[in-house]
């Protein structure tokens, strides 16, 4: 049986950025709140495999391709499902609809993590997901570390606060998105342009009263960043596409 989950959300003041365009943040808390109901929907949200599995969820890579920009009072759809559960992670795939038609596209993978023991959940054992993904609606796309500069030339500190955090008590993933498009100075580059596709993946986890490094590089309008801890471990990697704005907006 094939179980897509399918919410309506409206593109509000607090999501959109000076030039009208749903921040990459915004865009990815959307199918986060679209996942967590999917999840509640499978009886597989956080509370609730946290009481039979003794587990935790973890996003490890986000990934969004849009065909144009979402703006204020924008009406999406956003539809979700997973592919199945094998090994130690899932896909969860998403479309995105505005006005009846597709607007663009996300993939995440994510991991169940022993809570005690931080030991990784073979998914095997997942019993609410056999039967229940997208089925020949799932993505072909394997989301991959991606080739990253050899050098940066932009760095800028990060200090991280009570307001980045979430139930977990760690930084959201969301917030991850903020912190690569502020030290790209999205401002700057971002005028008469939008962002076209971005992809995070999550190395290592942040806390409030933490300091991290953002490393920043731009080849024309593909943008990089990464984020170390002040011990040079690697937190996160982030890369960005800026595309013209298509000829209605």
């Amino acid at each position: 049986m094939s179980t897509v989950y399918e919410m309506k959300l409206r593109v509000d003041s607090r999501d959109v950025d000076l030039f009208n365009q749903c921040r990459p943040s915004a865009v990815l808390g959307f199918l986060q709140e679209a996942a967590t109901q999917a999840a509640l929907a499978l009886g597989v949200a956080g509370p609730q495999i946290l009481e039979k599995y003794n587990c935790i969820w973890m996003v490890t890579r986000n990934w969004v391709e849009l065909d144009a920009p979402l703006q204020w009072n924008d009406l999406v759809t956003v539809k979700t499902w997973h592919r199945g559960a094998s090994g130690a992670s899932s896909y969860r795939d998403f479309d995105l609809i505005r006005d009846g038609r597709p607007i663009g596209q996300g993939s995440s993978v994510w991991v169940m993590v022993d809570q005690a023991e931080r030991k990784l959940f073979r998914m095997k054992s997942l019993t609410e997901f056999q039967g229940t993904d997208g089925g020949e609606l799932n993505k072909t796309i394997k989301l991959r570390r991606p080739a990253m500069p050899e050098t940066f030339d932009g760095r800028v500190r990060r200090d991280l606060r009570y307001s980045d955090t979430d139930i977990n008590g760690h930084v959201n993933n969301i917030h991850y998105a903020d912190f690569a498009c502020d030290s790209l100075h999205l401002e700057r580059l971002g005028r008469g342009k939008f962002v076209r596709s971005f992809q995070i993946g999550y190395v290592g986890e942040c806390r409030a009263g933490e300091t991290i490094f953002v490393d920043t590089a731009a080849r024309g309008d593909e943008l990089f960043a990464r984020g170390e801890g002040v011990n040079g471990d690697e937190r996160f990697d982030f890369t960005l596409k800026l595309d013209g704005l298509p000829e209605n907006i």
